[in-house]
């Protein structure tokens, strides 16, 4: 489970930008385009709603929208694409193929997310859909692709502005997750030594009722002298 935090930065998107963190989401579906003029890339955000939302999502979403309005919290963007990202790791022929794993199915068939951060209180909340293609048993979402989730909101509580790993990650899951039920999940990062940084995180339903996983993580920042390849 280890990875880079640049690439989870890049893929999820920068706090810095316009009010409520979002930028104008691209209508195209294909390839990043490219300006003409400028030659900068331009990508499809898919951390906004789809026809696949449910209801649910959507109403959390506004609510959260709103409290986007006094710069408390920001959306963070979400890409599919990689290849504007710089790596040693991919020869420039796969860039292509390469897709962000939790970004990979189209809409409605995976991971539907959004995700709101809260630099003040150190605090991640991602608000996820799992699609049909996340299946486990008949009915219920795979456990892996629950762990995936909270991995990913756990880092982002703890990699703003950081070049991380996880390192550690401790799931107690309580009850299985409805397929296409939504889901939030909640994660702070509550303590950092050195390179340390300490992340606590929940998963409950909409209404808050039903708690369906808890989880502690650990992650440490990357050297940079020894993380540049």
């Amino acid at each position: 489970m280890l990875r880079s935090c640049l690439a989870r930065l890049r893929t999820l998107g920068a706090l810095r930008g316009p009010r409520g963190g979002a930028r104008p989401p691209a209508t195209d579906t294909g390839p990043a385009l490219r300006l003409f003029s400028s030659e900068e890339v331009i990508l499809k955000d898919y951390s906004v709603p789809n026809p696949s939302w449910s209801k649910d999502l959507r109403l959390l979403y506004d609510q959260y929208m709103k409290k986007c309005e006094d710069g408390s919290w920001k959306r963070l963007p979400s890409y599919r694409d990689v290849a504007h990202l710089d790596s040693k790791l991919i020869k420039e022929e796969q860039m292509p193929q390469a897709r962000i794993f939790i970004r990979s199915y189209e809409d409605g068939l995976g991971f539907e997310f959004v995700m709101f951060h809260n630099d003040v209180e150190k605090k991640t909340v991602c608000l996820f859909q799992g699609g049909p293609y996340l299946q486990g048993l008949s009915g219920w979402l795979h456990g892996g692709a629950m762990a995936t989730m909270i991995d990913i909101t756990s880092g982002m509580a703890a990699s703003i502005g950081e070049r991380i790993v996880t390192a550690n990650l401790n799931i107690d899951f309580k009850r299985p997750v409805p397929l296409y039920s939504v889901v939030v999940i909640n994660s702070q990062l509550y303590k950092a030594e050195g390179r340390k940084l300490f992340v606590s995180c929940d998963v409950r339903s909409v209404d808050g009722k039903t708690l369906y996983a808890e989880a502690t993580s650990l992650f440490v920042k990357l050297d940079p002298e020894k993380s540049s390849t």
